[in-house]
């Protein structure tokens, strides 16, 4: 299994740390936070003629130095000097658009010894700039750098040296458009055509990889790509801003990651600059994020005043509030069609960011290209963890260092594609089993053998599988709690301001558990092992005296008080008593205004009885005998999900200071409107026959 050694990245901020990857992994690749349809590109168009090619600091090749890995870590960077020559290259769209392309060449390169392309497109810069300055390389990379590629680096349209209007997850062009309109899939076909046709000594095999927004480059990357495109790696990508990635959780917004992302990101570049200074550092003025939020206000009182300058996409959030022809413009996921490209999408169970879309990327892929080489990699990692050791993660621990074996199975599976080495031993799904810490593989995900079954809430804080007694008054048997947006319940302990918090759900509940305004339901101590696989779907049956609300389901570990093998002598070696733990496995915010349609916003009636329903992101997690399965409902989540007023106004983001009002809310669990998590139950792996 997954065990093959590596270093472990330095301790980074988990943004920066995706920056950094771009120069680690294939010599010049950072983050991707930042479409198309069944259709054949059509190659560029033969009038009218692009620009003339421009080759920027190009310098004669340098002649070839020893073979072998550097040294030690210090002499990375000489190595690459000495092995790589660096060319960079502006290179013509079909719109006559020129995009600024970095790449690095094996010195050893003929006509006897050809390489293929590995590409990356991404938004975060292809620094450092200049044929003489090249990227340092460690860790990760060196596996990559070693095998011999030619590493291919761009900065997409509009963003840092290249030329054209930037636009955040670009819609793909419409059906039946001009040849020459663009979008990101046909900037890619038009890139690797220009490739092929330009560079020396390539073997005619391309493959693209990127993470976050980068992987969202990769994934309009093979729509009806290029020929040459024949492996692709979307890691941990963009599928949806508006369902479940990033900027918002079935349309409730992510406050703190939005405000952090776009505070950097989104601010203007009117020309081509090879100058980083669109990443700003937000002055909070204080540690404390969940008390900056709060003293800030509702959503419209948000502004140039706090992220120090105009931020044009604050805009477009602020006019689509409803999930509106904006936001299914540029949902990508309907569009992967015609991929001809062997795809290994790769995705960690604990993604703060990009959860949704790495598990419906390869769901995508699969169910809209029969046939399709589309394999699944999740593990127990953060937002890129797979880069890093992936031993633990805030409060769980997951046994052994998960990531490094990760890097040799992505190096697999380029080497298989594009240069015929032996093909990987990679099932369809390769996944993460969470509270057993351990591999598995499965021919599909999820698991086929898993079967549905039902939690209910029962009275007393109960759940159970057994569902309640029909008949009687369902507006009886309830439990209620009081949401007050001037104390919202938090997401994290911890205070961090410029990040959101990359550990929260690995994070021990205990906290919020004890508040007035969160309800838990917990199944007595387990018998055996229970694994639940795949997909869950909340179905809450609620009222509220207020108008609107959001709910949050989240499905919890709660450790047993004193965990078998643990002794003082444990405490006194400096190991802590894990017992009474309640661990997050998954958490899921619905905005309730929406449980009849995304784009149908509706009131509720104060008192009258409505049906919430929703899709809660996969998990692979067995709760051990002697564990109880734990529900807890809340409606804040703050500020990782900005407060509901409470008050239905036709957009929230306009709310003002008034419309925020406490509200009763409750949950309902008998007869006709008993409430439940519909879960899939996957035998254990290592249960005893019958």
């Amino acid at each position: 299994m997954i065990s093959v050694r590596s270093r472990v990245l330095p301790r980074v901020l988990p943004h920066d740390l995706l920056h950094v990857l771009p120069h680690i992994l294939a010599c010049s690749l950072p983050c991707a936070w930042l479409l198309a349809c069944g259709r054949d590109a059509p190659p560029p168009p033969a009038a009218p003629p692009p620009p003339p090619m421009v080759v920027v600091n190009q310098p004669a090749p340098a002649a070839p130095a020893p073979s072998g890995p550097a040294p030690n870590a210090g002499a990375a960077a000489a190595w690459l000097r000495a092995h790589y020559t660096k060319y960079e290259y502006r290179i013509p769209m079909r719109d006559g658009v020129r995009l600024f392309t970095s790449v690095l060449v094996p010195n050893d390169a003929s006509p006897a010894k050809k390489y293929p392309l590995l590409l990356r497109r991404t938004p975060y810069s292809v620094a450092p700039y200049g044929a003489d300055r090249y990227p340092s390389m460690g860790g990760s990379g060196e596996p990559f750098v070693r095998e011999g590629f030619i590493f291919v680096a761009q900065d997409v349209r509009g963003t840092h040296m290249s030329e054209g209007t930037f636009e955040h997850v670009r819609p793909i062009r419409p059906a039946g458009a001009p040849p020459a309109a663009t979008d990101e899939s046909t900037d890619t076909f038009d890139t690797i055509a220009w490739l092929l046709r330009t560079l020396p000594h390539h073997n005619g095999k391309v493959g693209q990889w990127g993470i976050s927004y980068d992987g969202f480059y990769t994934s309009a990357g093979i729509i009806d790509g290029h020929p040459a495109l024949v492996a692709a790696s979307p890691q941990a990508p963009i599928g949806d801003w508006w369902i479940g990635d990033d900027l918002h959780r079935n349309g409730a917004f992510a406050l703190h990651e939005a405000f952090a992302f776009l505070g950097r990101v989104d601010r203007p570049r009117p020309r081509p600059t090879s100058e980083r200074d669109g990443w700003p550092v937000l002055e909070f003025g204080t540690p404390d994020a969940y008390q900056y939020f709060l003293d800030v206000g509702p959503l419209a009182e948000l502004g140039p005043a706090q992220f120090g300058a105009e931020v044009p996409y604050w805009k477009d959030l602020v006019a689509h509030p409803d999930y509106d022809d904006f936001w299914k413009a540029r949902n990508i996921l309907p569009r992967l069609r015609g991929i001809r490209a062997a795809v290994l999408v790769v995705g960690g169970w604990y993604d703060t960011e990009d959860l949704y879309g790495a598990l419906e990327t390869y769901r995508s892929i699969k169910a809209q290209n029969p046939g399709a080489r589309n394999s699944l990699v999740m593990g127990p990692w953060k937002h890129g963890g797979w880069m890093g050791p992936g031993d633990q993660l805030g409060d769980s621990e997951f046994g052994f260092p998960t990531g490094p074996g990760f890097v040799e199975l992505m190096l697999a599976f380029f080497k298989h594609h594009l240069k015929g080495g032996p093909a990987p031993s990679l099932a369809e799904a390769l996944v993460f089993e969470t509270g057993a810490n351990r591999w598995r593989t499965f021919p599909a995900w999820p698991p086929r053998e898993a079967r549905e079954a039902a939690l209910y809430l029962r009275e007393g804080g109960g759940l159970s599988r057994e569902a309640p007694l029909a008949g009687g008054d369902p507006a009886a048997a309830a439990d209620e709690f009081v949401s007050d947006p001037a104390r919202p319940v938090p997401y994290t302990q911890s205070p961090e301001t410029s990040y959101w918090s990359a550990e929260y759900m690995s994070e021990d509940q205990r906290f919020a558990a004890r508040r007035p305004d969160v309800l838990v339901y917990q199944t007595p101590p387990l018998e055996e092992d229970v694994t639940i696989a795949g997909p869950i779907e909340a179905e809450l049956y609620v009222s509220t005296t207020g108008t609107d609300a959001d709910w949050v389901v989240k499905l919890v570990d709660a450790s047993p008080g004193k965990l078998p093998g643990w002794t003082r002598r444990d405490l006194e070696d400096g190991r802590p008593d894990k017992g009474a733990r309640q661990l997050l496995v998954r958490g899921e915010p619905f905005r309730g205004r929406y449980r009849d349609g995304a784009d149908a916003p509706r009131a509720f009636v104060p008192g009258q009885v409505a049906k919430v329903a929703f899709r809660i992101d996969d998990v692979f997690h067995t709760f051990q005998r002697g564990h109880r399965i734990m529900i807890q409902i809340q409606s804040s989540w703050f500020p990782f999900i900005d407060r509901n007023p409470q008050t239905f106004v036709p957009n929230i983001y306009r709310a003002q200071r008034a419309d925020f009002v406490k509200a009763t809310h409750r949950v309902h669990r008998g007869g006709a409107a008993a409430s439940r998590l519909l879960v899939r139950i996957l035998p254990a792996a290592d249960a005893a026959p019958k």
